[in-house]
């Protein structure tokens, strides 16, 4: 980047050098990363109107620190994986502007979305959180349907009215007033996916720690169970969300999703098996 992201801060939301509005409302950036080399520098690009971005690093082997502090980014690294929630909340502790606006390092703020989240942040007004669609790409092709889009996620925020969940996986924001979310029309761009081994990769770790978490709870499944799970995914994801509107590719997408709701239930029935087998065999 030309600029470092605290320079391009400096005139994006003021309008002027930073000072010349003393009074003006700040905006922190924060994300969690872990070899994240091929997504950070973009991501960051992106947000580059911020004031300040906050990066809690899990133990980066790749380049992903390195060129977060070249982008201006303050880097937290931390050793220790708590799960997405925990690890959220440690990037949102150490976030000090008025508002918050949390991303993901293969996502990507459109210009379109900077000035709306701009506009935002200058007006100050009452409402203290806000969602925003999100439209992810699988492979090179937007995902229109498959339960992918609307995707509705609540990203922007007021500091101090709003915690994520600590859930291992699947973890969500939640403000302290529901009630006074508003919407953002811009949607916030999703690379997560540009082969189908990275979709792989992400469902697999989801559904362990999907797993994990429901056998911390006492959650009892079966094989049957797994297999009613894989048909209902697909069922659903790909005739009553349309996916077979997506084509080829919307067809990938709700297979996939099938064999990762068999994959999830599978993980935790392993896991009561296990437990079983410990009981019978003090």
């Amino acid at each position: 980047m030309a600029q470092r992201l605290s320079d391009q801060a400096a005139t994006s939301l003021s309008g002027s050098p930073e000072g010349a509005s003393p009074g003006r409302r700040r905006l922190s950036v924060i994300l969690i990363t872990r070899n994240e080399e091929s997504n950070i520098a973009a991501c960051l690009a992106s947000v580059a109107f911020a004031d300040e971005v906050i990066v809690v690093d899990n133990a980066s082997t790749d380049a992903t620190a390195a060129l977060a502090q070249a982008a201006g980014a303050t880097v937290v690294p931390v050793a220790d994986w708590p799960g997405f929630g925990p690890q959220k909340n440690r990037a949102l502790d150490r976030a000090t502007g008025d508002w918050v606006f949390s991303i993901d390092a293969d996502e990507r703020v459109t210009p379109e979305l900077a000035r709306a989240i701009q506009a935002v942040v200058v007006a100050d007004g009452p409402v203290a959180s806000y969602k925003l669609p999100r439209d992810t790409q699988f492979c090179g092709q937007w995902i229109r349907h498959c339960g992918w889009t609307p995707d509705h996620v609540l990203r922007l925020f007021k500091r101090g009215t709003a915690r994520f969940t600590d859930d291992l996986v699947h973890e969500r924001l939640v403000p302290d007033q529901p009630q006074a979310t508003a919407l953002i029309a811009s949607p916030l761009q999703h690379y997560s996916y540009p082969t189908p081994n990275h979709y792989w990769r992400k469902l697999q770790q989801y559904s362990q720690a999907w797993a994990l978490q429901r056998h911390a709870r006492g959650q009892k499944t079966s094989m049957p169970r797994a297999a009613l799970a894989s048909v209902v995914a697909f069922i659903r994801s790909y005739f009553f969300r349309l996916g077979f509107l997506d084509g080829a590719m919307g067809f990938a997408v709700c297979t996939m999703q099938a064999q990762a709701a068999f994959g999830k239930y599978f993980a935790l029935y392993c896991l009561n098996r296990q437990d079983d087998i410990t009981k019978s065999n003090p």
